[in-house]
């Protein structure tokens, strides 16, 4: 009689392993074995990281075989098991492979398809026709849109992380949880006999060293040596952990009525204002987004307050970006005065702290938020509902989303949700957060995610116009690489324009992101349809250099730019000034966060900042969903790009004082889970 050995993997994360009873049955094309009850005499079966063989007899030769169907039964108590893969040896001697890679929890089966990624036109039987449509029916009840806040990106139908589907959750829901990781992170900063010291001011600058960790060499402490400089002011709007908001000013804008005379002690050329913006030299950013926004007003305590500045910039004779003008309203007025580098030291300096908090709070709520985590989520919920396991986009893009709908459930259940840790220290907690998304959607466009061309929109994309702009250029790096591999994918699968036209499935995917991410906008630039294999490698590396390195870029950066309380304010707590020459050092001190706000922000961007612990980099694929060896040997290509990418970094960051490594891929996780 006809033996198979069927090997079953178990995954390796905690409680991965089963004392239940599993059960295997073999579907080929010329017929079904009987259930097998998997056991082997004396021998605890299915543990934590184990590899198990067995054989299975059957009466007559099943032909090839199509499907696995598994069965997990209750030996005592309900035990969820984690399966890796299984691998099937035929009479023939040939090997197949089944991955698996989820939970199989309660009493369920689940039914396999060899690991070869198929298109919906290549399945040719009924059987795998059918068992494509059911999985994708059964996912779609499983993974249900909702709308969280009006205006915003749809989002999972969770309310809380155990709602989750057992697939998505996080391994340890303890090590993701945002309160225990706020307090944990407090605790290792030796900060938190501050934590509850709301409405105590700091006494001066120098005060606010007493929460400060130095951890040597890090970016921190220089930000804290050189923070009130114009240098480092302007180099974070090309590196910071906000890179993204600096344009290349064409005209100056008749909101900013700034004049020759104001400026003409900061411009180096012996040009004109009008000359000097033609030339390309003068650089702008402008809050208008806070225009308009609510403060925090959880507290009754603490007043807060927003502003919504203007920040004119230059570029002088040694290629640095310095601010020579800012005006913290958007309306010219008399009580809205242009601040200037030849103001009072402390005017000007207050001036520049106003944008730094500004710029705060666009970068946690608009680039940060919105632009990866809830886009990054679309993407997520629109792959499990429409994409099939089977499926080689399913393949490419399932690693680029683990953990992302758990951890914006989470974020969800606990940070920016009513009464969340979000209220706790920032100026646009209390409902200002859920205004500027909702604001914010106008500008989520597809271009804008297309990292070459939202660069070249900006006016940014010259390297010896503007040379030190290191998130421009690693971007664009990454962005090719991604770009590369995807390209090397599509051409093994999609021979022709026209099979991508008949991708029923993909054309759902991009239907499924265009009417419930962006929510129908026309305007939004989304695709609903994807025609040529360009436009669909160009498609792909926008979502996983989203959901990787664009991730990446704004997240990882947060303790080195905004742990020095005074360089990135997250609230104030006394308004903007309505005049030149009345801003004492007290002013400036009574404005910045107190103690208790101070501290809950340094364990926040503390906690941000911090891998998990088993991360996975950009280029790493340890759960081999995909099998043909094109598709590694693409991988391996991919990898050794990668490498050449975080060579070129370090050996430039060799020279630099202040490194930019937030785009090296050794340090670009492939998902949004934090």
């Amino acid at each position: 009689m006809p033996s198979y050995t069927v090997t079953v993997a178990t995954g390796t994360q905690w409680f991965a392993g089963t004392d239940d009873y599993v059960y295997l049955s073999l579907e080929g094309t010329e017929g079904c074995s009987d259930r097998h009850l998997l056991d082997k005499p004396f021998y605890n079966d299915f543990e934590r990281g184990a590899v198990d063989s067995y054989d299975v007899t059957v009466e007559e030769d099943l032909g090839e075989i199509q499907l696995i169907k598994i069965e997990k039964r209750k030996y005592w108590y309900q035990d969820d098991w984690y399966l890796r893969y299984i691998t099937v040896k035929t009479p023939m001697g040939d090997y197949l492979e089944f991955p698996c890679y989820r939970w199989i929890t309660d009493e369920k089966e689940v039914v396999l398809r060899d690991g070869r990624a198929k298109l919906p036109r290549d399945d040719k039987t009924q059987i795998l026709k059918q068992h494509r449509r059911k999985e994708l029916e059964t996912r779609q009840k499983t993974y249900r849109w909702k709308e969280w806040h009006p205006g915003f990106p749809l989002s999972i139908d969770a309310t809380s992380h155990s709602d989750l589907p057992r697939d998505i959750q996080f391994d340890n829901e303890k090590g993701i949880d945002f309160i225990l990781n706020y307090s944990k992170a407090m605790e290792n900063l030796y900060i938190n006999r501050f934590m509850h010291m709301f409405q105590s001011s700091w006494s001066d600058f120098a005060d606010f060293e007493r929460i400060f960790v130095r951890i040597s060499n890090t970016i921190s402490e220089y930000v804290m040596q050189h923070w009130k400089e114009d240098f480092m002011f302007g180099y974070q709007f090309l590196n910071g952990c906000n890179p993204v908001l600096i344009r290349r000013c064409t005209e100056i804008p008749k909101k900013l009525p700034v004049t020759m005379d104001m400026v003409e002690c900061s411009l180096e050329r012996n040009l004109t204002l009008e000359e000097e913006v033609k030339q390309g030299n003068i650089f702008i950013v402008d809050y208008e987004l806070l225009d308009g926004v609510d403060a925090n007003k959880t507290d009754p305590c603490t007043m807060q307050y927003l502003a919504a500045p203007i920040c004119l910039l230059y570029k002088n004779l040694k290629n640095k970006i310095v601010p020579i003008a800012i005006q913290l309203g958007q309306k010219p007025g008399p009580d809205n005065p242009i601040f200037l580098p030849s103001d009072a030291t402390y005017d000007w300096l207050l001036a520049k702290i106003w944008v730094r908090s500004s710029d705060f709070h666009i970068h946690q709520t608009v680039t940060h938020l919105l632009r990866t985590h809830l886009v990054s989520e679309v993407f997520s919920i629109a792959m499990f509902r429409q994409l099939p396991a089977v499926h080689p986009l399913f393949k490419l893009l399932v690693p680029h989303m683990r953990f992302t709908i758990a951890i914006n459930t989470k974020a969800r259940e606990q940070l920016i949700c009513e009464c969340g840790l979000f209220d706790k220290a920032n100026a646009t907690g209390g409902g200002g957060h859920v205004q500027m998304v909702q604001k914010a959607m106008k500008d989520l466009t597809y271009s804008s995610l297309c990292f070459p061309e939202e660069i070249k929109a900006k006016g940014m994309d010259s390297k010896e116009d503007i040379p030190y702009y290191y998130y421009r250029d690693d971007g664009i790096k990454v962005w090719e690489a991604v770009k590369s591999f995807v390209e090397d994918v599509i051409h093994i699968y999609y021979e022709s324009d026209e099979v991508v036209c008949e991708d029923v499935e993909l054309q759902a995917f991009v239907k499924d992101i265009y009417i419930y991410g962006m929510r129908g906008v026309k305007s939004s630039g989304f695709p609903k349809m994807i025609r040529t294999r360009e436009k669909l490698a160009e498609y792909l590396t926008v979502i996983i250099f989203t959901t990787s390195a664009q991730h990446a870029a704004v997240n990882f950066g947060q303790y080195d730019w905004c742990s020095w309380i005074p360089n990135a304010p997250p609230t104030m707590r006394c308004p903007p000034p309505t005049e030149k020459g009345v801003v004492t050092i007290e002013q400036i001190v009574e404005s910045l966060p107190d103690r208790g706000r101070s501290c809950w922000h340094l364990g926040a961007v503390w906690a941000l900042s911090q891998f998990q612990d088993s991360e996975l980099f950009l280029g790493m694929y340890p759960d081999e969903h995909f099998v043909e060896k094109l598709v590694k040997e693409a991988m391996v290509k991919f990898r050794k790009n990668l490498d050449e990418i975080v060579n070129a970094i370090a050996e430039r960051n060799k020279k630099k004082k202040l490194p930019y490594y937030y785009l090296s891929p050794d340090r670009i996780p492939n998902s949004v889970a934090v």
